[in-house]
C-alpha cells in the first residue's frame, strides 16, 4: 500500500465537497485523478480502492467515506504482535487462521458494509470478513502467517475505520459512555425546560404592563436565550448530525423534520427576541428537546432489554455428555464449568474452549473461520468453541465457561450481513421514502398557506413546526421492532428459539408442514429394543457400543443406551466413518465393524418391514439385526390432526423402512404423503419440488443430523432437539422436542404477530393523521406536540407488548413439560 498517492495542494476558495467523504473544504484542496479531496488520507483511501478496483463504493446509494485519522502513525499498532496482547484480542486461532471481532465506532452506512466486507479484495490474506452493523462490529477471519495482527488493524485505520480498541470489557464500555452521553442531554434539556418556564411565567399570564416590568421581561427572554444555547447546540446535537448525514447521503431520514422544526422554533424565537416583537417559544424549543430525548432513552432501553434478552438469556436445547467416573451423563450446556470432561461425538458441536485428552481429533472450524478443511488436532492442544468434530468421539476438558453468545454469532454466521441489513433498511425504506418525503411537502404548504393566505406568519411557524414534530414516524418505526421482540421473548419462553424476525415472518406464511421421523416424532430414549440373529458375545457387544458411541443419530443413541451394561473404557476405534441415511463403520484393533441398514451391511432389503432394523456385520460377516420399536411422542395423533383441520398438507419424509404405515397413515391423512427410504438428497430435493411445482411454503421439522439440506431449502427449517449436542447453524429455530405439540400454536402466534404489526401500524397512523390535522389548522403548540410524540411511541409498545402476550396465552398451552 502506498502511503501517500502523487498530489497536488492548493488553498480552497471554493464550496465544494470532498469526493470521499462528502465534508466541505477547509485548509487544503487535494487534486488527485481529477477528483477533489479534502485532505491527503481521503485521497490515499481512494487511491486505495483504485488500485483494488473497489471504487464501485462511490456509486452504492448513501456512500459517505470516513477521511483518515490525521493522528495516525505507523507503528501505533504494534502492541498487538506481542503475544500476551494478541491472545486477548483473537477469538480463535489455529496457528493457521486467526479471527478478531473488533467494534468500528465510524461505522454509519450501507457503504460502509459494503467496504468492510471487501477486506479481502485488499489484501489476500484476508479470508472474510462480516459487518454486525446493529452492534458496529466486524468479524474478520485472516491467515495468521501472511499477515500480522497490527497490519491488520492498520489497514482498515487507513481506510477511516480505525478499530476500538481496549483489553477491557469493549461491551460494558461503550454501553456505559452511550448511555451517560444520552443522560447528560436529557439532564441539560430538562434543566434548561424547567427554568425557561420559569422565567416566562410573566408571559403565560400576560404581566407587564410597566415599563420597569417590560424591561423585567426582556431580561426573562434574554436569560431564555443564554439557556437555549446548550439545549439547541448540544442536547439536540444528536438531531442535526443524522439529519446532516442522510442529507449528504440524499435520503429522507426520520431525523430530518425535527431538526427543521427545532432549526424553525429556534429561528423565529431568537427573531421575536432581538427584534422586540415577542418572546419566543423557548419553552416549547427546551420541552420538545427534552421530551424527544426522554422518549428515545425509554424506548433504546425497552429495546436493548429485548435484545440482551434475545441474545445472552436463551437457552438452546443442547445438552452434553459429560464423563464422570467412567460413566457419562447428559447434562444442560448451561451447566458446564471449568475443568468438566466432555463427550463430543461424529459431528457434534464444540461448545466452550477445551484441552484435547484423546490422541487427535479432526475438527471443521468453517462455522468460525468459514474455511471447510478439517485442522488435525493432538492431545493436550487447546479446541475452540465453534468447532464440529469429525469422526471417533474424543473427550475434552472444558477450560472457558459456554458462551450462549457465541453460539448465537455462530448461528447467524452464515447469513447474517445479507438478512439483518434487508431486515433494517426494508422497514425503514419503506417508511421514510414516502413519509418524511410527504410530511416535509405537506408541512412547506401548511406554512404557505398561513402565510400567503392567511397573512399570519406566527400562525405558519407554529403549524409548520408543530407539524413537523408531530407526524414523526418513531411510532411508524417501533411497532414492528416490539412486536417481533416481544414475540421473540415468547417463543424463547416456550422452549422454541427463532433466529430472527424474518423467520418469523415466513413462519406466518407456511402452508405445508414436513416432518422427519426418527428423533423428531420418536422418542430415541424410550424406544423398545430386540435382537435377532448370531448369538452376541461379551467382545462382539463391546465393539458395537464401541463404535455407536461415536455416532450421536437417534438410532445410535438407543443401541448405546440398550448396551448400557457393557464396559468399554478401554476400547480403541480408528477409521470412524459415519454415511448420513446409511449407517457406520469402524475398527477396532483389526477387526472391521459396520452397523447401519441392510444394504450399509450388504444384506438384500425386505420389501416391507414392520419395524425399524439396524444390522451389524463384523469383518464382513452379517451376524444379525436389532429390531427398534419406536415409541411416538405422546402428543403427536393431536398435533398432526390440528395442523389437518386448520388446513395445512402434512407429509413425513424417513430414512428408515416402511414402518408403522398403519398408524402413520390414519395422521398423515394418504399413504401417498409418506415417504421412506429418503437420502439426505431425497429429501432437499422432495421439499424443492413442493416450493418450485407446486408453489408450496414449507415448514420443515427435523432433529438437524441427516436434514440439514432439507432444513436449509425450507421457508422455515426447525430442529427439534432434546438431549442432542448436535448444532444446526441451516435452521431457522431450534425447539426442544417435548414442545412439537405447539407446532400448531407456533404457526398462529407468528401469524397474529403480523396482524399486530399491521394493527400497531394503524394506531400510529391514526395518532399521525389526528396529530396532522390539529397541526394544520395551527391549534396545537410545539411542546405539546413534543410530549405526543413520545406518548404515541408509548402507546404502540405497550399496545404491541399485551397483544402479544394475550395471543401467546391464547395459542399456546402452558402445562409443557418433559
Amino acid at each position: 500500500m502506498k502511503t501517500q498517492p502523487h498530489l497536488k495542494i492548493k488553498t480552497a476558495l471554493t464550496t465544494q465537497t470532498c469526493f470521499h467523504c462528502g465534508e466541505y473544504f477547509k485548509d487544503e484542496l487535494v487534486i488527485f485523478e481529477e477528483h477533489s479531496f479534502c485532505c491527503q488520507g481521503c485521497a490515499t483511501v481512494f487511491e486505495i480502492l483504485q488500485e483494488n478496483d473497489l471504487c464501485r463504493y462511490y456509486e452504492i446509494n448513501g456512500a459517505i467515506g470516513i477521511s483518515p485519522d490525521k493522528n495516525l502513525y505507523e507503528t501505533k499498532f504494534d502492541y498487538l504482535d506481542l503475544p500476551e496482547i494478541a491472545n486477548k484480542i483473537l477469538t480463535f486461532t489455529d496457528g493457521h487462521l486467526s479471527t478478531v471481532n473488533w467494534y468500528i465506532p465510524k461505522m454509519h452506512c450501507s457503504s460502509c458494509i459494503w467496504l468492510l466486507e471487501q477486506l479481502n479484495r485488499l489484501n489476500p490474506a484476508i479470508r472474510s470478513s462480516i459487518v454486525n452493523f446493529p452492534e458496529k462490529t466486524v468479524r474478520i477471519t485472516f491467515a495468521t502467517e501472511q499477515i500480522k495482527l497490527s497490519d491488520l488493524a492498520k489497514l482498515i485505520a487507513h481506510l477511516g475505520y480505525e478499530p476500538y480498541l481496549s483489553l477491557d470489557d469493549l461491551e460494558t464500555k461503550k454501553g456505559a459512555k452511550w448511555n451517560r452521553t444520552r443522560l447528560y442531554k436529557i439532564g441539560v434539556s430538562g434543566f434548561a425546560f424547567g427554568n425557561i418556564m420559569m422565567m416566562s411565567f410573566p408571559e403565560y399570564f400576560h404581566v407587564g404592563d410597566s415599563l420597569a416590568d417590560q424591561d423585567l421581561q426582556y431580561l426573562f427572554s434574554v436569560i431564555n436565550v443564554a439557556l437555549s444555547i446548550p439545549v439547541f447546540f448540544y442536547c439536540a446535537s444528536d438531531f442535526f448530525v443524522s439529519a446532516w448525514a442522510g442529507v449528504k447521503a440524499k435520503y429522507l431520514n426520520i431525523d430530518l423534520p425535527i431538526a427543521l422544526a427545532l432549526l424553525s422554533v429556534y429561528a423565529n424565537s431568537l427573531y421575536q427576541v432581538f427584534t422586540n416583537t415577542g418572546s419566543g417559544y423557548f419553552d416549547s424549543l427546551a420541552g420538545a428537546v427534552f421530551f424527544m430525548l426522554l422518549g428515545r432513552y425509554f424506548q433504546d432501553k425497552t429495546y436493548a432489554s429485548l435484545s440482551f434478552e434475545r441474545n445472552y438469556k436463551s437457552f438452546f436445547p443442547i445438552a452434553i455428555s459429560k464423563i464422570t467416573e467412567e460413566h457419562e451423563i447428559k447434562i444442560p450446556i448451561t451447566e458446564l464449568a471449568t475443568g468438566d470432561v466432555i463427550l463430543i461425538r461424529n459431528e457434534e458441536l464444540i461448545p466452550a474452549d477445551a484441552i484435547l485428552k484423546s490422541h487427535s481429533a479432526h475438527i471443521n472450524y468453517s462455522f468460525v473461520t468459514g474455511e471447510a478443511k478439517p485442522v488435525t488436532c493432538k492431545i493436550g492442544d487447546t479446541i475452540y468453541a465453534g468447532g464440529k468434530h469429525l469422526g471417533p468421539a474424543i473427550e475434552l476438558e472444558v477450560i472457558k465457561p459456554v458462551s450462549q453468545g457465541y453460539l448465537t454469532e455462530l448461528w447467524n454466521n452464515d447469513s447474517f450481513s445479507i438478512e439483518k441489513e434487508n431486515q433494517r433498511t426494508t422497514l425503514a425504506a419503506r417508511i421514510n421514502r414516502y413519509f418524511s418525503a410527504s410530511i416535509l411537502t405537506l408541512a412547506f404548504f401548511t406554512f404557505i398557506g398561513w402565510w400567503v393566505v392567511g397573512n399570519n406568519l406566527t400562525v405558519a411557524f407554529n403549524a409548520f413546526t408543530t407539524l413537523l414534530l408531530v407526524a414523526c414516524p418513531c411510532a411508524l418505526l417501533l411497532s414492528a421492532t416490539f412486536t417481533n421482540g416481544n414475540l421473540i421473548a415468547l417463543f424463547g419462553k416456550y422452549h422454541f428459539y427463532p433466529k430472527n424476525a424474518h423467520a418469523m415472518e415466513r413462519l406466518a406464511t407456511v402452508d405445508t408442514v414436513v416432518f422427519d421421523k426418527t428423533g423428531t416424532l420418536t422418542l430415541s430414549n424410550k424406544s423398545e429394543v430386540q435382537y435377532h440373529g448370531t448369538k452376541l458375545s461379551i467382545a462382539d457387544q463391546k465393539q458395537i457400543k464401541s463404535v455407536v458411541r461415536q455416532s450421536s443419530h437417534p438410532l445410535s443413541t438407543t443401541l448405546y443406551q440398550h448396551l448400557e451394561n457393557i464396559t468399554t473404557s478401554k476400547t480403541v476405534v480408528s477409521q470412524f466413518e459415519e454415511m448420513k441415511g446409511a449407517g457406520i463403520s469402524a475398527y477396532i484393533g483389526q477387526d472391521f465393524i459396520k452397523v447401519g441398514s441392510a444394504k450399509w451391511v450388504g444384506v438384500i432389503e425386505e420389501t416391507h418391514a414392520q419395524f425399524t432394523k439396524v444390522f451389524v456385520a463384523i469383518n464382513h460377516q452379517v451376524l444379525g439385526f436389532f429390531v427398534i420399536q419406536s415409541k411416538y411422542r405422546p402428543d403427536l395423533p393431536s398435533t398432526i390432526n390440528t395442523l389437518n383441520q386448520d388446513g395445512f398438507t402434512t407429509h413425513l419424509l424417513s430414512g428408515d423402512q416402511p414402518t408403522d404405515l398403519a398408524f402413520l397413515t390414519k395422521l398423515f391423512v394418504k399413504e401417498s404423503n409418506l415417504h421412506f427410504k429418503q437420502m439426505p438428497s431425497d429429501k432437499l430435493n422432495f421439499i424443492k419440488d413442493l416450493q418450485e411445482k407446486k408453489g408450496r411454503k414449507v415448514l420443515m421439522i427435523g432433529d438437524g443430523l441427516n436434514d440439514a439440506g432439507a432444513l436449509s431449502q425450507s421457508n422455515v427449517g426447525v430442529a427439534v432437539s432434546d438431549d442432542s449436542n448436535s448444532f444446526t447453524p441451516s435452521c431457522d429455530a431450534i425447539m426442544e422436542g417435548f414442545q412439537l405439540s405447539q407446532i400448531p400454536g407456533f404457526i398462529l402466534l407468528a401469524k397474529a404477530g403480523q396482524r399486530i404489526i399491521k394493527q400497531s401500524f394503524s394506531i400510529s397512523l391514526l395518532y399521525n393523521i389526528i396529530g396532522i390535522s390539529f397541526a394544520i389548522t395551527g391549534q396545537l403548540t410545539p411542546v405539546v406536540a413534543a410530549i405526543l410524540m413520545p406518548i404515541s411511541s408509548i402507546s404502540v409498545v405497550l399496545f404491541t407488548t399485551i397483544s402479544t402476550k394475550i395471543s401467546a396465552n391464547k395459542f399456546l398451552k402452558t402445562d409443557q413439560g418433559q
